[in-house]
C-alpha cells in the first residue's frame, strides 16, 4: 500500500519520525528537516491528544493540523496524525496523508468504521489490553468496507512489568503480518517509555520483520510538552536510524 510516494510493505523497512505533540511551527519544522535527513519515509506528529490525565497537555488541535500541513509542504514528507472521533474525521483528511487510531481508540467500532467508509490509508494500534486476535478483528472494522490500506502497529501491552511503560510484544510482528497480509510496523517508544530502551526494541522489531519503526523526536527532550521520557534527541534520533539501516540491509 501506498501514502503519497511512501510504500509500505515492500522494499526495506519504513521509518517514521516526529514529536509526540505537535508544540509550534518552529519545533515542528526542525523535527520535520531531522527526521528527513535521517531518511524518514514519513513525519508524525500529534494534534489531538488523548491523555490519560485531563490536566495533562490535550495538543493544538486544528491549529496544530494546519502547522502539520505547512510543514507538509516546506519538507515534502507525507503525514501521519490521530483522529479522536468520527465528527473530527473531515477536518483531519484535509491536513494528512494517513489516519493514525490510537491504542485507546482501537475498540472504537464506530469510528473503524467510518474510517473505512472514508477511504483513507489507517495506521491502526494495537490497544494496550488487547490480544492479537482482537487488534486484527479491529482492523477487520476498517476492510469490511473495503478499505485494505491499514498499516497495524505493535506498541506495547500492558502486563505486571512496572520498569517499562509497557511491554513490547516482538511475538505479535511476524503473527499479524502471518495473519492478515497487513503491513506491520513497531512503536518502541511507547513500548518503553524511556529513551535508553529505544534502540534496542526498535532493532528487535526489524529483526522480527517488522515493515517500520515509528520514533519520537524531539529538539530538546526534556521539554517536550508530552512523553518526553521516550523521545529521542536529534543526535540520538540520527544514530538509531543508522542501526536501522544496517540491520535491515542485513535481514535483507
Amino acid at each position: 500500500m501506498t501514502v503519497g510516494s511512501t510504500v509500505f510493505g515492500s522494499g526495506p523497512p519504513l521509518l517514521i519520525a516526529g514529536p509526540c505533540s505537535v508544540e509550534g511551527l518552529d519545533m515542528m519544522l526542525a523535527c520535520a528537516r531531522a527526521a528527513r535527513e535521517a531518511g524518514a519515509a514519513m513525519l508524525r506528529g500529534g494534534a489531538f491528544k488523548p491523555r490519560t490525565s485531563p490536566h495533562s497537555f490535550q495538543g493544538l488541535g486544528v491549529e496544530g493540523l494546519r502547522i502539520l500541513s505547512e510543514v507538509r509542504a516546506e519538507t515534502g514528507l507525507p503525514v501521519v496524525s490521530e483522529v479522536l472521533a468520527v465528527d473530527q474525521i473531515e477536518t483531519v483528511l484535509r491536513h494528512v496523508d494517513m489516519v493514525q487510531v490510537g491504542a485507546r481508540n482501537m475498540h472504537n467500532f464506530p469510528l473503524l468504521t467510518e474510517l473505512g467508509r472514508a477511504g483513507v490509508p489507517v495506521l491502526l494500534k494495537r490497544g494496550f489490553m488487547a490480544t492479537v486476535e482482537e487488534w486484527i478483528l479491529a482492523a477487520e472494522y476498517i476492510t469490511h468496507e473495503c478499505n485494505e490500506d491499514v498499516v497495524l502497529c505493535e506498541r506495547g501491552i500492558r502486563t505486571f512489568e512496572h520498569w517499562t511503560r509497557n511491554t513490547f510484544d516482538v511475538s505479535a510482528i511476524p503473527l499479524a503480518r502471518m495473519k492478515t497480509g497487513h503491513p506491520v510496523i513497531g512503536d518502541p517508544c511507547h513500548a518503553a517509555g524511556r529513551r535508553d530502551l529505544v534502540a534496542p526494541l526498535a532493532l528487535a522489531a526489524i529483526a522480527a520483520g517488522a515493515d517500520g519503526v515509528m520514533l519520537e523526536i524531539h529538539p530538546d527532550p526534556l521539554r517536550a510538552r508530552s512523553d518526553g521520557d521516550q523521545s529521542l534527541g536529534f543526535e540520538e534520533f540520527a544514530e538509531l536510524a543508522r542501526r536501522l539501516k544496517a540491520a535491515a540491509s542485513a535481514r535483507a
